[in-house]
């Protein structure tokens, strides 16, 4: 399978390893930086490369396209790729906003190209395990998930508002936020309220958020987003459940199950070592990709495909509406 990507900096880079690794090709680099578009093909052993991605879609020869640019650039590249009938990896958040995020949904569905978005904790071994183990704490009342960096923060693109859409929340908070509702089975949001600002450094994106999510299954979700912060009670996308039977945490990864009749609490751990050598595994992207390309094969549905993604792009949209007006936004997926 020959892939495409778009874009050269870090993530790109992880994804054309993981393309590597799942025994694939990648074939083409899409970079308007020429000197970043020579060191990425070099290293990737990459034989064409393009300024623009058009160039690259009048050329063809490509089985599917992975987009690892700046957030503002998202929709317009995966609807360029999609209705072209090219399939789709695009890195979260999908898009700057729903409204794109749902113009990428219907492209797809029309073309039939497959439209997966880069959520990568669903396919981490340590919440995979916990979502495997979650029906012994009962029905999930409550959850609380961080997706903060302390005393570090990006620079560049990520932090102007007219690029990346968002700051924290839509780079970090999104990781906590995806990850306790891909615990929880996917239910659909119902309101939004949310606190964000920006005290740590100077530009025009939030480096600062606390929202809460009620969802449809009853249960409600708070998450904490950030850069630079000085503190932060996990790492990024580590969650904590609580069910009517019991708790679930993320990061180190175990279940508490209290045992009445016993009057003590069995501790179930996963198994798996915290903190990690990378909390970041490439292991990781690798079995995101591999499910990836189960899908352009028709092996499976992308998931998360255009509609989680969506969702999504439909909390951020309401958190940082309830951050300038300081009321509940409500939210309607139907």
């Amino acid at each position: 399978m020959k892939f495409a990507i778009v874009g050269a900096g870090y993530i790109a880079a992880i994804h054309a390893l993981a393309i590597q690794n799942c025994s694939e090709q990648v074939v083409a680099v899409v970079e308007k930086y020429s000197d970043k578009s020579a060191a990425f093909a070099s290293r990737f052993g990459i034989h064409r490369q393009y300024a623009v991605l058009e160039e690259l879609l009048k050329d063809s020869g490509v089985d599917a396209l992975v987009i690892g640019t700046p957030n503002f650039m998202h929709a317009p590249q995966a609807l360029a790729a999609l209705r072209s009938g090219i399939p789709v990896l695009v890195e979260k958040p999908m898009a700057m906003n729903a409204v794109e995020a749902e113009q990428m949904l219907v492209a797809s569905q029309k073309s039939g190209a497959a439209l997966m978005v880069a959520h990568c904790w669903r396919f981490d071994q340590d919440v995979l395990w916990l979502k495997d183990q979650l029906h012994r704490i009962g029905p999930v009342l409550r959850t609380k998930g961080y997706g903060v960096h302390t005393h570090w923060g990006p620079a560049g693109w990520f932090t102007q508002k007219q690029l990346a859409g968002g700051g924290a929340l839509a780079d970090m908070g999104i990781h906590a936020l995806d990850t306790a509702r891909f615990l929880m089975g996917d239910p659909q949001p119902v309101s939004v309220y949310a606190r964000i600002g920006t005290y740590y450094k100077d530009f025009d994106v939030d480096d600062t958020g606390v929202i809460i999510v009620n969802w449809d299954n009853g249960a409600v979700s708070y998450i904490e987003s950030g850069w630079w912060q000085p503190h932060s009670d996990g790492a990024e996308a580590a969650t904590q459940l609580y069910g009517r039977q019991g708790f679930a945490q993320l990061f180190p990864t175990l279940l508490e199950l209290p045992d009445p009749e016993k009057k003590r609490v069995e501790t179930v751990k996963s198994g798996f070592k915290f903190p990690r050598k990378e909390h970041c595994p490439q292991s990781m992207y690798d079995a995101q990709m591999a499910h990836f390309i189960e899908a352009i094969n028709g092996k499976t549905v992308p998931f998360p495909g255009g509609e989680e993604g969506l969702v999504n792009m439909k909390v951020l949209d309401a958190a940082y509406r309830s951050a300038r007006t300081g009321k509940v936004v409500e939210i309607h997926t139907g």
